[in-house]
């Protein structure tokens, strides 16, 4: 039996029966979390010095184009319809299947090193099975956990092909991978599908799309907003056909009619926000607010990361500082002064990285706490460091202070894949630079030749 005993840190759990501890041991035994208290002794057992370290579960990103890695800081500067016209219609165009593996492996391994040990891989450039394959074998060398969503690219029609928003997920191709290496939902790359939905596919596709999740029991994820979308009444419709499900998940949404998203909501679908990239390329106010009202869990991502910071500390803050200034000036309108309490707690935004993130890959049964039995997905942040020392509130301080710098060890699984601040991954210059040639020869066939920085 392998063991790891993390000892003496201060314990943030994410679970209420478990509550956090000032300082406290967590035991693992076989990859999984055997016990959580403020003294553990295990015999055989390795000892990892949590002393002067905040303790937590992995964190998760709920929303991530892992294929773009090779091309981050080109869109600092874009809205939303130079993105699609630039990304899908060009950029993309030009990825080979190597450029997909090479893009997914840095990107799920630089979510590991910040602290991330679960991403939600949005995938829509994967042209063919190669792409394909070769995206979903980046993932797994990484060692992160990853739910794998197979979406489909949206290239300018040629002549005498049809519009990306008239053709259906590949059925063969789905069936292939469901009945293949993703025919059980237990390991650690999973599988879903990232539908076109209502806002990009005309009804027929919409229907056809969300009744293929049900058939093969997949989470049908889709994007809403950017534009004027192609069906104004297209969840109304799914709704009324009892297609929406607890396998649904709508990333962004800023636009939905209210009563749509309660709807949504109560037959189980989740909602993924994603604010920076919102924000810049102006899809309106993040549903963050809306969604506490209805009782629907938040799940936060980092999305685009050619445009924004990967990783999800900067994720949480900006969504949590935008909703506290949003619902502050709605307050002041409604009743002419400021709000005493804080209308959005810090305990709240850490819930949108662990348990709610679970909740929306439909893997909370193993991650999102430290709870016995479920995996170890663990994060252990230095509370020592100068920009977070002295620690007086733990959850405060993780998501008011921490980031990338403070992130010391990371586990996923019951694996230790970060420990003293480094990746424990061989060859990772040689990967940098595969990674930086990928994304140099693909700016260069676009037409846009890469800048180096001096």
């Amino acid at each position: 039996m392998s063991r790891i005993l993390i000892k003496g840190g201060s314990i943030i759990s994410m679970d209420a029966g478990i509550k956090d501890l000032p300082r406290g041991d967590v035991l693992v035994e076989n990859g999984r979390i055997a016990a959580v208290a403020p003294s553990l002794s295990a015999d055989n057992a390795e000892i990892i010095d949590a002393s002067g370290m905040i303790v937590l579960p992995g964190l998760i990103n709920a929303h991530v184009h892992t294929w773009q890695s090779a091309l981050r800081g080109i869109a600092g500067d874009w809205t939303v319809a130079k993105y699609m016209q630039s990304m899908h219609g060009g950029l993309a165009g030009h990825y080979r299947p190597d450029d997909i593996y090479i893009a997914n492996l840095m990107g799920a391994l630089n979510q590991l090193n910040s602290g991330s040990t679960t991403l939600v891989d949005w995938c829509h450039s994967n042209r063919t099975p190669e792409h394909t394959d070769a995206a979903i074998a980046g993932l797994t060398d990484s060692g992160a956990r990853a739910l794998f969503l197979h979406g489909s690219p949206k290239p300018d029609p040629k002549p005498g092909q049809k519009h990306f928003s008239e053709v259906p997920m590949p059925r063969a191709e789905i069936e292939r991978l469901r009945k293949g290496r993703f025919a059980s939902d237990q390991g650690l790359v999973t599988f879903g599908l990232a539908i076109l939905g209502p806002y990009y596919s005309v009804r027929e596709v919409s229907r056809a799309d969300a009744m293929l999740a049900r058939e093969f029991d997949l989470i049908a994820s889709m994007h809403v907003g950017g534009g004027k979308p192609m069906q104004p009444d297209g969840f109304e419709v799914l709704l009324k056909e009892n297609l929406v499900g607890d396998n649904f998940n709508i990333v962004h949404g800023n636009d939905m009619k209210h009563e749509v998203i309660r709807a949504v909501a109560g037959k189980g679908g989740q909602f993924t926000v994603t604010a920076e990239v919102e924000l810049q390329m102006g899809y309106g106010d993040p549903l963050t607010g809306v969604l506490q009202a209805c009782g629907s869990p938040v799940s936060i991502g980092s999305d685009v990361e050619p445009a924004a910071r990967g990783d999800m500390f900067s994720a949480m803050r900006m969504t949590m500082q935008y909703e506290r200034h949003r619902r502050t000036l709605e307050i002041l309108a409604e009743k002419g002064s400021r709000p005493l309490p804080m209308p959005v707690t810090c305990r709240q935004a850490l819930e949108w990285v662990t348990i709610n993130g679970a909740k929306m890959a439909r893997i909370e049964d193993r991650v999102g706490s430290l709870t016995p039995g479920k995996q170890a997905d663990v994060l252990l942040l230095r509370a020592g460091d100068l920009n977070m020392f002295p620690v007086v509130d733990p959850v405060a301080s993780v998501v008011m202070q921490a980031g990338v710098a403070n992130v010391d060890t990371v586990l996923v699984a019951g694996r230790v894949v970060k420990r003293n601040g480094k990746l424990l991954y061989a060859g990772l210059e040689e990967k940098k630079a595969a990674l930086q040639k990928s994304g140099e020869r693909i700016l260069t066939d676009f037409g846009l030749l890469p800048l180096r920085a001096a």
